[in-house]
């Protein structure tokens, strides 16, 4: 089994190995998530990405494969790069205090809608609606309306990355994400788990995630790739 260090370097790959294995796609030794609940790929060996890009992109219209440090290969008569997102991954070192103000409501099956549209409010495009299957959502809601929410995305034994901290345009400003990485964080340490994240480089949130405890460790870079 690969301890937390080597996961870390292939993130996809392991949480496709262990918690998500249900969701799993294995094509020529490449890794995908069913299409369905979310698109990232993953590889060890770029030689053999042609063949499975090639089968992966019958599932769905576009895709990402995620790595480190390696570049993917790809049939560029079938599939073209939309772009490369230069991206980092952050290791959580210490949380800081953060004292919560907010009623913070882990979000069930009923909330799958609201999640979905708010998501593609703020970031349309990536976000499936099963993506929800992935792990625990917690939303903070205001005159019964879902306005902020963080979720848990790729995971293994060792890990789960904190993701989809969206706001509602309406309401940022008010430290709500600040709460609800906090709490989804504590919610991932108490299960024994590393929590850590993705994101851009130049993120204008990184030094909120810095503040929280969180840590710059490697680049993660992400390949979105279309169907032609």
């Amino acid at each position: 089994m690969a301890n937390l260090q080597e996961q870390l370097k292939n993130p996809v790959w392991f949480s496709l190995t262990e918690t998500h294995k249900k969701f799993a796609v294995t094509l020529d030794g490449v890794q995908f998530y069913d299409a369905a609940v979310c698109t990232f790929g993953s590889f060890f060996d770029q030689s053999k990405t042609v063949k499975a890009s090639n089968s992966y992109i019958n599932t769905t219209d576009s895709f990402f494969f995620v790595s480190e440090n390696q570049n993917p290969l790809v049939d560029e008569s079938k599939i073209f790069l939309e772009k490369k997102i230069d991206g980092c991954q952050m290791v959580l070192n210490e949380l800081s205090s953060v004292i919560i103000t907010e009623e913070i409501v882990e979000l069930g099956n009923e909330y799958i809608d609201e999640i979905y549209d708010l998501v593609w409010l703020v970031m349309p495009g990536y976000y499936r609606r099963r993506t929800v299957e992935m792990g625990n959502y917690y939303g903070i809601f205001k005159e019964g309306k879902l306005v902020s929410i963080t979720g848990q995305r790729m995971q293994t034994d060792h890990f789960i990355e904190v993701s989809a901290v969206v706001t509602h345009p309406d309401y940022t400003r008010r430290g709500y994400a600040k709460q609800l990485i906090a709490h989804c964080t504590k919610e991932i340490l108490k299960v024994n788990k590393k929590p850590i994240l993705h994101t851009n480089k130049g993120n204008l949130a990184i030094p909120l995630y810095e503040k929280l405890g969180y840590e710059l460790t490697r680049d993660m870079n992400w390949w979105l790739y279309r169907k032609i």
